[in-house]
């Protein structure tokens, strides 16, 4: 058992404001106790000899998130009516013995791993992707790009063609690039570097400055809006933002979010992968894990929390529930088994994933614990850039500067 780690950061596309669209991909993690233990009091005396054992479950999310966690806990409590679970809905702020995961994919179950222990089984898996709006490119006149050959500078043109064709009517290729972390964080691994490597090199001067070149390109190409319309629809609430209104082609997102978009804008959205750094090379795209469950190292009732996991990641009783709430299901199987009950955006999403399975890279570590305000200082370094306060290479300085502040 272990006792998860739970970031700072907002999630930026289930709530108000672009700023917060990242964040329940990086690391969310639920943790399951016991709850209403006397002091001194041990396991044996609840669990072993007959009594009701009781876990607090704490988690993170909006009403609909928690309506349908606590539907799922409903359904293991009836299942298991020796086990009492209580569901706490909070804001941010080597126990698996009983806990089968030999089903999950070994590339996913590894991102719950922190030093070779695994410390949060992982819920579900995200793919750093494009979103596209197929109308807006129909009505631009600009065909839907080949996602398994394209590259940056390819993206580039086709975001210019489209604000070229719609620029007159508020209408932009890309809704905007360069204050993301994410962004960073993908463009590094093309360039065969992470942001925090668990081996081999960093994010080197250069490829961050690459990135803020980049960024700076897109703005003058006009591919992407003036700084300040970028900033202003960073701050904008999903529902009004330039993606979600038809107003932009394409929008740099995790692949389950598309469904938001989708249904805030009324037209049913694509989903690309992210383009290479040249031709003929991968664009190098990893599953990251959604969100974790996790038991507490001080739980007195270990093996019952590893029960309640295992019942919400594996029962259909809970997983037809949760559905693709907290990302595509870690586990094949239970993919397969919801299938047929997703919506027609949340189905692209389930077979976008399905799809590029086989290409997939090993995914990065877990954030550590003192970078979990990475994203939150990234994004003003990467905003005085596109105003011009600071240049690339500058940018790039101040980034290594807070990496290292965070090792």
């Amino acid at each position: 058992m272990a006792l998860g780690r739970a970031p700072a950061r907002k999630d930026r596309a289930a709530f108000p404001g672009r700023g917060r669209l990242f964040t329940a991909l990086l690391l969310l993690v639920f943790l399951i106790a016991a709850a209403g233990c006397a002091p001194g009091q041990s396991q044996r005396s609840q669990s072993d000899s007959g009594g009701q054992v009781t876990l607090r479950v704490s988690t993170w999310g909006n009403d609909s998130r928690l309506k349908l966690t606590q539907q799922a806990v409903d359904a293991f409590t009836a299942a298991n009516p020796d086990i009492k679970v209580t569901v706490e809905n909070n804001d941010w702020t080597a126990y698996w013995d009983n806990l089968d995961l030999s089903a999950m994919n070994a590339n996913v179950l590894d991102t719950g791993k922190v030093g070779g222990t695994l410390v949060g089984a992982p819920i579900g898996v995200a793919n750093f992707s494009i979103g596209v709006n197929p109308e807006v490119l129909k009505k631009a006149g600009v065909s839907m790009p080949n996602d398994k050959t394209w590259t940056w500078d390819q993206f580039a043109q086709v975001a210019a063609q489209v604000t070229g064709k719609l620029g007159s009517q508020g209408v932009y290729g890309l809704d905007g690039f360069g204050t993301a972390a994410a962004e960073l964080g993908a463009w590094a691994r093309q360039k065969g570097e992470e942001v925090w490597p668990t081996e081999g090199p960093g994010v080197s001067q250069a490829t961050v400055t690459s990135f803020f070149d980049y960024a700076n390109k897109l703005v003058a190409m006009k591919a992407t809006p003036p700084a300040g319309r970028q900033v202003e629809n960073a701050t904008a609430v999903l529902d009004q933002s330039l993606f979600a209104t038809n107003k932009a082609a394409f929008h740099l997102l995790f692949h389950t979010q598309i469904s938001a978009f989708g249904t805030a804008s009324g037209t049913e959205m694509k989903l690309l992968r992210i383009p290479a750094q040249a031709a003929a090379e991968p664009p190098k795209m990893v599953d990251k894990a959604s969100m974790y469950w996790s038991v507490s190292s001080r739980s007195k009732h270990a093996e019952a929390g590893a029960r309640l996991i295992d019942f919400l990641l594996t029962d259909p009783a809970a997983t037809k529930i949760l559905v693709t709430e907290r990302g595509i299901p870690a586990i094949p199987a239970v993919q397969k088994e919801i299938a047929p009950l997703l919506d027609p955006q949340a189905k692209i999403a389930l077979e976008f994933s399905q799809s590029i399975a086989p290409e997939l890279v090993p995914p990065p570590q877990v954030t550590p614990p003192n970078a979990s305000g990475f994203s939150t200082e990234f994004t003003p370094v990467g905003t005085d850039v596109l105003f011009g306060r600071s240049s690339p290479a500058d940018g790039a300085t101040k980034v290594l500067a807070i990496i290292q502040s965070m090792k």
